[in-house]
């Protein structure tokens, strides 16, 4: 019986080391070329406000902090650098205008830390 509960409790601390090596409990990202691991490690190990993490199906991906809603004047000093001026805000769209050209870029809450953002990959033209 004690080599039977000792086993699987070797078990069950395997599988949470597993779990929470691999990010398992973190929601799913809403692109493919990049893992949970990988995203996290690049917010977590850089001290810029926001990083790009992929570009994928004619989007840039960027992560960023949410700090209390912190990360809205990043993203508009971020895409600004560009000669995009903002617009308006729509629920998780930001609207950006440069002379006759339009830009959105839209917000996701990954977690309550980090804020997913997806901008059309010419954005930097």
């Amino acid at each position: 019986m004690i080599k039977r509960l000792t086993i699987i409790t070797l078990i069950a601390i395997i599988l949470g080391v597993v779990a929470y090596n691999n990010k398992f409990y973190y929601p799913t990202l809403p692109l493919e070329s990049a893992s949970k691991k990988e995203v996290l490690q690049s917010i977590n190990e850089s001290s810029e406000p926001i990083i790009k993490i992929a570009n994928e199906d004619g989007y840039d991906w960027f992560i960023t902090r949410s700090n209390q809603g912190d990360y809205r004047e990043t993203l508009k000093a971020m895409i600004g650098e560009h000669r995009w001026e903002f617009e308006t805000q729509d629920g998780s769209g930001y609207f950006f205008k440069k002379e006759d050209e339009k830009l959105i870029v839209t917000t996701q809450m990954w977690t309550g830390e980090y804020v997913i953002v997806q901008l059309p990959e010419e954005w930097e033209e």
